[in-house]
């Protein structure tokens, strides 16, 4: 009687477990159905995004998704490395809910401290005297003080002269010239076209005021062209106002590369010739930073910027490092980095996945004049026009 009252109330217990278990299933298919129906039903404005889940993912170590897929197949679980402890799904939580990475306290710091947002660019070669409290920086100053009028000094008797309007040629067939013809393959323009220099406002003290309707970053633009041009490679600038695009359409500084990804797709449509584009903009970092001296004159430095956010930008980051190598070869010092910018505080893309040799090249900052600059300019253009000719002779060979 004793042993019967005993299994009956093991019948019992196993017949409750099994009835909370399976009303915890059910909960959870009933929950999982409702969430589903929510998200493939609510007004578009308010679903999850694949950009807000790419955000929330995208600070997560590639090798957490490796392992997550290596649990359901065994390809992938052999391909996790083995020397790599497995991934804390409480630190992985974490970092998802907070974008906070426990083992890089710049995660926490760079959102909390100003000036520390930096922390989301990362230096793939730093030149002399380059780390991270120095990288360049951009002024974001309303609108309307960008676009009002200011005075502008340039005296150009003491500019360096124009650059040979001639290439030279080793070989007397002109066949043989080191020449584009009528063909532009660079194309160069200026998403912060109004970026100024102080030596040449007199009225302006504020760094982040050093903004002009035409003396501006457009002219070392227009100077670089020339440099080009004198080395037979064809080249056409861009002298569209970015800012009075921004301003006629009531938009905010922050969508300056939204208006000029329209003007790069307007060049790719009228010239299919092509290759190189280059989005020049002025550094808002000072004298010391930006300055060298090279052969007893003075050049304005420049950096090279590469946006990280989108699938081929490794090709644009390529051609950046190949510049800086060369340019520290010949002209050592001028190259201040290369640098990826990613991040909810960058633009990532910088129009760059447009072309497959596109940059953005930081030219000098708010304290060098247009001598330095020019000096640069012509500097790029030399070391630019050796890449490009032994590229074609590559290309002429193959």
């Amino acid at each position: 009687m004793y042993l019967g009252n005993e299994q009956n109330n093991g019948k019992k217990k196993v017949l409750k477990h099994f009835y909370k278990k399976s009303g915890i299933y059910f909960i959870c298919v009933i929950i999982l159905f409702v969430v589903i129906g929510f998200l493939t039903t609510v007004a578009p404005a308010y679903r999850f995004s694949s950009h807000t889940i790419t955000t929330w993912t995208s600070d997560l170590d590639s090798s957490t998704f490796l392992y997550l897929m290596g649990m359901e197949n065994r390809a992938f679980k052999e391909a996790y490395p083995k020397d790599k402890d497995l991934p804390n799904l409480s630190s992985v939580a974490f970092q998802m809910a907070t974008s906070i990475k426990p083992n890089d306290t710049r995660s926490l710091l760079g959102r909390e401290l100003p000036g520390l947002s930096t922390y989301e660019n990362e230096i793939i070669i730093a030149g002399e005297g380059t780390d991270y409290t120095n990288l360049p920086v951009e002024s974001a100053p309303p609108l309307d003080e960008i676009l009002k009028d200011r005075e502008a000094v340039v005296d150009e008797s003491n500019e360096p002269e124009d650059p040979k309007e001639e290439p030279e040629t080793e070989n007397e067939n002109e066949d043989d010239q080191l020449n584009t013809g009528d063909k532009d393959v660079v194309f160069i323009y200026n998403t912060h076209n109004r970026e100024s220099f102080l030596p040449h406002l007199p009225d302006v003290t504020d760094p982040d005021l050093a903004q002009h309707g035409e003396v501006n970053i457009t002219k070392v633009s227009e100077r670089l062209s020339k440099s080009l041009e004198s080395n037979g490679i064809g080249t056409s600038v861009d002298d569209t106002d970015i800012m009075k695009i921004l301003n006629n359409n009531g938009w905010e500084y922050g969508q300056s590369y939204t208006a000029s990804r329209k003007v790069v797709k307007e060049a790719f449509a009228s010239n299919d010739e092509i290759q190189y584009v280059f989005d020049l903009h002025r550094d808002s970092q000072r004298r010391d930073k930006t300055t060298i001296e090279i052969n007893g004159k003075s050049y304005a430095r420049i950096a090279f910027v590469v946006g990280a956010e989108y699938p081929s930008y490794e090709k644009n980051l390529s051609l950046a490092n190949d510049l800086h190598n060369l340019i520290e070869k010949k002209y050592p010092g001028l190259s201040r980095a290369v640098i990826t910018k990613k991040g909810p505080r960058s633009n990532g893309v910088y129009n760059q996945d447009l072309s497959q040799n596109s940059l953005v090249i930081e030219f000098g900052g708010v304290d060098n004049n247009l001598k330095e600059l020019y000096r640069t300019a012509d500097a790029v253009a030399d070391v630019f026009s050796e890449l490009y000719w032994d590229a074609e002779k590559v290309n002429k060979n193959q």
